[in-house]
């Protein structure tokens, strides 16, 4: 059978046009199409449209048609329409696509991108048997992942698991580690615990973190990490503070090897630079990072001039998870935040509350978290007009 055109564009248009009444006569005219089309490359399309538009949520009535198309899709050599099956069939709440996917998470012989996957699907349902074996996974490749996924789960066994293992981290993983225990306020009564014991350090809380911690805890939050510093209100002193200091003799002694380390710790998670960094803020390789005056006012007054859309958005989910970033996309069921490090799809059936700011996902005060020496290494690396090697 020729695969119809009108059916691609059908499922490119269904996220923007179905209304709720529509959506399981959608469905099964879909699944209907699909028993009748024989091209995979075809069928993989018309599948990841379907999930596409189902992002975020969870036990969809199953159309009529399903289990037969289902059991076909599942006797298919092609492994990705395998698994783009069974991420739909949990999508319709079948568990034993739940539990397939959850043995191909605890399966160490696996590929590695199925097991992402699977581990991608089951928290997109919130799978109740997911927590458990986190703990495994931070031994093996899927590290990074098994660590924020932590933040989907209210467990309390979550902050000891973590913090037990903080320190033989590396940074990145430390960094998520703070993200995920700043994700919801029964974490971070642990992160601030871990603070006081100095587990965790001061400097590797980053300032956007601190912000999100501020406001979810209040001065309990600085007791620990010390004053959330707020500069708008006399930004142009601190303007002529920090260019004295790079036009001061000790920005000869600057080293932009350093600076490049104090970056990919202050600014990397949201900024690319010479194809390096998050894609949240505006990339910077090309900018005019020559110019003294155009850094600071940029890093000191992050929020002078905000477009729509790198305003940051706080979503607090029924769950109580903390999600806070750029809206990415938005449409009748769902809002897609471009977060520090990931993507979060969230169900707006799941959103408690919702603020948006004036102000950017970059906070105000990032200088004041560095030390002199840290601040002129940054400046001479964000100088630089080509990449430098890190420190040996």
């Amino acid at each position: 059978m020729k695969f119809p055109f009108a059916l691609f564009l059908f499922v490119a248009l269904w996220p923007l046009v179905l209304s709720a009444n529509e959506e399981t006569g959608r469905l099964e005219i879909m699944v209907k199409a699909l028993g009748g089309i024989e091209n995979e490359a075809a069928q993989a399309n018309i599948l990841q449209g379907m999930l596409s538009g189902l992002a975020g949520r969870r036990n969809v009535p199953t159309p009529k048609s399903w289990p037969a198309l289902n059991a076909k899709l599942k006797k298919s050599e092609n492994v990705e329409l395998r698994s783009l099956a069974q991420q739909l069939s949990q999508v319709f709440g079948d568990e034993s696509a739940s539990q397939a996917a959850l043995a191909t998470l605890r399966d160490t012989s696996a590929d590695p991108e199925a097991r992402r996957s699977a581990l991608k699907s089951l928290l997109g349902q919130r799978h109740e048997g997911v927590p458990a074996v986190l703990v495994n996974l931070l031994d093996q490749p899927l590290r990074l992942e098994a660590i924020r996924a932590y933040a989907v789960y209210d467990y309390p066994e979550a902050p000891a698991i973590l913090l037990k293992r903080y320190v033989a981290f590396d940074p990145n993983n430390r960094r998520a580690v703070v993200e995920t225990l700043a994700s919801r306020k029964s974490y971070a009564r642990s992160l601030l615990k871990a603070l006081g014991q100095g587990k965790v350090s001061k400097n590797e809380v980053p300032a956007y973190v601190a912000r999100s911690l501020k406001t979810m805890l209040g001065k309990e939050f600085e007791k620990f990490y010390g004053e959330v510093r707020d500069v708008s209100a006399d930004k142009g002193k601190l303007m002529e503070q920090y260019k004295a200091k790079i036009f001061s003799p000790a920005m000869k002694k600057a080293d932009a090897s350093r600076g490049r380390l104090i970056y990919q710790r202050a600014c990397a998670a949201c900024h690319v630079m010479y194809g390096e960094g998050g894609k949240i803020g505006p990339e910077l390789t090309g900018s005019n990072r020559a110019d003294a005056e155009y850094l600071l006012l940029n890093v000191i007054d992050p929020n002078y001039d905000v477009p729509e859309g790198y305003r940051l958005v706080t979503i607090t989910s029924k769950s109580g998870q903390v999600f806070a970033g750029n809206v990415a996309e938005e449409d009748d069921s769902k809002i897609v935040l471009t977060m520090v490090g990931q993507k979060s799809v969230i169900a707006k059936a799941d959103v408690k509350s919702r603020m948006t700011a004036k102000i950017s996902l970059m906070p105000e005060g990032l200088l004041l978290t560095l030390k002199d020496n840290e601040f002129l290494d940054l400046i001479q690396y964000l100088r630089t007009e080509k990449q430098v090697p890190l420190p040996k």
